[in-house]
């Protein structure tokens, strides 16, 4: 059986650089320009890949972007389905302002899927020989694919008994966990726009997400606190991780990091607190590389040993 599939709908070629300074009007002279295949899911596939797991990264491409983007992903010897579509992949652009350690990120929208590229996904993923244990859907959706599309993707989960991991923002996550998923990891903002109140305390934190689970609308929630950490929810225990002192170069890939630390942990048949430690090792590994680098194994590892959980 396959251990992981990830599905990335926006998909971008990531390109990476830095300057001495990030001034306005001047002409700003650049290092050596890096290119990587980027995008939530395909990230994760990255890393998960890298750990050691079985995973296949479906997404759609098209263009000349679009074939540079998945001969990076091939070169990785990151399993892929890549389906054709009709517009281009899209670029994301950041540069490291080298004087101030400041980090500009600059990422578009990307292309209209048509109705038969977005439906295209959705039959492509039930095809998938070896159906796999669980299904990572990451990022933002492209325009003109319904907000609806990773609800959709769990109706059509759950009677294969595939566990649905879903890292997303707005109206798709607020859809997608009236559906139900297994994991799903918001940032504390997305945890107060989805219970419609502002979160001040642990104490908020801890009944906002019990209650999603509660309700039944997602069996393990992550909550993402950035510098602050992060907690993990489920039915019957509630962790906090506090952040590992870092020497930060860059941010970029970090919780792309924590959900394929996390989800290949899952996989080899870690439970859950220590797939937990390994979300917050992965994570704060990928501060250790520039752009969009992601984690390395051998930090991950390291930094796993540091990471300490306290019950709430």
């Amino acid at each position: 059986m396959l251990d992981v599939l990830t599905v990335t709908l926006n998909p971008a070629l990531d390109l990476s650089t830095s300057a001495v300074e990030v001034v306005p009007t001047h002409k700003i002279r650049c290092a050596t320009l890096k290119y990587h295949p980027g995008g939530g899911g395909v990230n994760v596939a990255r890393v998960i890949h890298r750990l050691g797991a079985d995973c296949t990264a479906l997404y759609p491409a098209g263009g000349a972007s679009g074939v540079r983007f998945q001969k990076l992903l091939d070169e990785e010897g990151v399993p892929s389905i890549c389906l054709g579509m009709g517009g281009e992949t899209r670029e994301s652009f950041s540069v490291l302002d080298r004087t101030n350690q400041n980090e500009y990120r600059f990422v578009l929208p990307g292309p209209e899927l048509e109705e038969h590229e977005w439906q295209a996904c959705l039959t492509r993923i039930i095809a998938v020989e070896n159906l796999p244990q669980y299904v990572v859907a990451s990022g933002s959706l492209p325009p003109c694919v319904p907000l609806d599309f990773y609800a959709r993707l769990s109706r059509l989960l759950k009677p294969r008994q595939i566990k649905l991991v879903l890292d997303t923002s707005g109206p798709a996550l607020q859809l997608a966990l009236n559906a139900g998923v297994y994991l799903c990891k918001p940032s504390l903002r997305e945890l107060s726009e989805l219970c419609g109140q502002e979160l001040k305390s642990e104490a908020d934190w801890q009944r906002a997400g019990q209650a999603l689970i509660n309700q039944g609308k997602v069996q393990v929630l992550v909550l993402s606190l950035g510098e602050g950490g992060a907690c993990m929810f489920t039915k019957d225990a509630s962790y906090f991780a506090p952040a590992l002192p870092m020497r930060v170069v860059s941010a970029i890939g970090a919780g792309d990091s924590f959900v394929g630390a996390m989800v290949w942990a899952l996989s080899k048949s870690y439970d859950l607190p220590d797939a937990f430690k390994y979300g917050v090792a992965g994570a704060s590994a990928a501060l250790l590389s520039a752009g969009s680098g992601l984690c390395q194994p051998a930090d991950v590892s390291r930094l796993y040993a540091d990471v300490r959980l306290t019950r709430l």
